[in-house]
């Protein structure tokens, strides 16, 4: 028998954990900073003299700043993108999280689209495209030419290793033990 079908395949091992570019928490983030300026005037402005008026800016600050701030912040976090040896995992959602896995044995598509300032920072969205079903996109991810070479090197090392498993023509049709048929004397 061939050595390549006995032997285990590697053990899986994560090659990169891939978020977003950060880029996407710039406007949230100037948006905290006015609004908390903004409520810290109006603190001022108001001093204690209406009580009630300052516990309505607190609560309107309080109320953009989660909504504006925290949510954004948020929202970044639960979008994930883990390469490992044998698949790539695209994890996303903030109250119903959907986990999204492609193994690199069934082969893909890859490409890049860049739009704005993407170019600039040097990321771009990854597309993913899996045959008949629909893409998977990596929205915004840093590096992105970086992330596509390696999603085509992960396929095509696959290939290699499941091309090295499989038993010669010789060996299904002659079993392990006959000769190659260059061998064979008359």
């Amino acid at each position: 028998m061939h050595d390549g079908m006995t032997a285990e395949p590697p053990p899986e091992r994560v090659v990169a954990r891939l978020r977003p570019h950060a880029r996407r928490l710039v406007r949230p983030a100037v948006f905290v900073v006015l609004v908390t300026a903004a409520g810290g005037f109006g603190f001022g402005v108001f001093q204690a003299q209406l009580a009630w008026l300052n516990a309505v800016v607190a609560l309107v600050v309080l109320v953009l700043v989660v909504f504006g701030g925290a949510v954004p912040l948020f929202r970044w976090m639960s979008e994930r993108y883990v390469v490992t040896t044998r698949r790539l995992v695209v994890v996303n959602g903030l109250g119903t999280r959907t986990r999204r896995e492609l193994l690199h044995s069934r082969g893909y598509d890859v490409t890049v689209r860049r739009r704005g300032l993407q170019g600039l920072f040097r990321s771009g969205d990854v597309l993913v495209f899996p045959g008949d079903d629909p893409a998977v996109v990596l929205a915004d991810v840093p590096h992105a030419d970086l992330v596509v070479a390696v999603l085509h090197d992960l396929v095509e090392a696959y290939e290699a290793r499941r091309r090295h498993r499989e038993p010669d023509w010789d060996e299904i049709v002659g079993g392990p033990d006959r000769p190659p048929w260059g061998d064979v004397r008359a």
